[in-house]
């Protein structure tokens, strides 16, 4: 029951993480610069911050007793000039993401990947997070983990979290708290500000910021927003990983968050058969090529 909490102060931290912020006389305008001028400023901002940082893999390679295995990154300087900087880590690897048209490149440092269930790019995740800008001013973070709707964040966060795989379990102490079996994902992300923010300026964070994310990952719960029982990675029709643009009967309302997909007055749900084993089948009666859920026509 106490991990039912942590959803509604997940709900509190998302206005923080991933709302516009606006001031007392309306939203902050700020003009829109082109996405691929931008992306390609951005990424050398964020590759010399790579060369000239680094994370506290010392202490993951040799943890003690008391250590939190949280990812810790500070610059290089003369008094550590001997710390391997990111862009080395045999660790990061590049991502590729289209978004709003662009393919931008995103770095993922894979402290740890996990061992559990790994989320797809619309599920739900507890995680533990810190967020900051390039100076390392931090602008926002949770030791507690809280739960995100990885439909509902900028997309550089969800997507790295699609990377990793939870804990295999917790157990519950006799004060009600959770521990975590020590198995969970570890890792960072470094995005430009396509995939964060862009344009849109938030609190502590300026437009056209590059953002990086240190975070946890715990636990991953399978979505299925409208409850019409196909999960909702399984609503984007179209595969590009975006699953509002995806509308069968165009009445508005994309598949995932409509319960009757084609507007045939027959819920989603009577019109699939979910089997034994869980998988789903999908009933083609007039055998037209399209699934009855989808064929309004049958």
């Amino acid at each position: 029951m106490r991990l039912n909490k942590y959803l509604f102060a997940s709900l509190i931290l998302a206005v923080a993480l991933f709302s516009c912020n606006k001031e007392d006389d309306g939203p902050v305008t700020v003009p829109e610069r082109d996405r691929s001028e931008q992306e390609a400023t951005d990424q050398e901002v964020l590759l010399e911050y790579l060369q000239t940082h680094f994370y506290n893999y010392e202490d993951f390679e040799n943890p003690s007793e008391s250590f939190d295995y949280q990812v810790r990154i500070d610059t290089i300087n003369e008094a550590n000039a001997d710390k391997t900087p990111l862009i080395e880590s045999n660790l990061l690897e590049t991502k590729t993401v289209t978004w709003e048209g662009v393919d931008y490149t995103m770095y993922i440092l894979k402290v740890r990947e996990g061992v559990k269930d790994q989320p797809k790019f619309t599920d739900s995740t507890l995680v533990s997070y810190r967020g900051e800008l390039l100076n390392q001013t931090m602008f926002d973070s949770s030791i507690t983990p809280v739960w995100f709707d990885l439909t509902a964040v900028i997309p550089g966060f969800g997507r790295a979290l699609t990377e990793f795989k939870g804990s295999s379990g917790f157990q519950v102490q006799p004060d009600n708290t959770v521990v975590w079996n020590n198995d969970y994902g570890i890792g960072a992300v470094f995005m430009t500000s396509g995939l964060g923010y862009f344009a849109r300026p938030q609190a502590g964070i300026s437009p056209y910021s590059p953002l990086v994310f240190t975070f946890n990952l715990y636990g991953v719960n399978e979505a299925d927003h409208d409850r019409d029982g196909i999960p909702s990675w399984m609503e984007d029709l179209n595969e590009d990983m975006i699953i509002a643009n995806d509308d069968t009967d165009k009445d508005g309302t994309s598949n995932y968050a409509d319960n009757d997909d084609d507007n045939d007055f027959i819920p989603t749900r009577e019109e699939i058969t979910i089997n034994e084993d869980g998988s789903i089948s999908f009933p083609d009666k007039d055998n037209d090529g399209i699934p009855d859920y989808l064929d309004k026509d049958n």
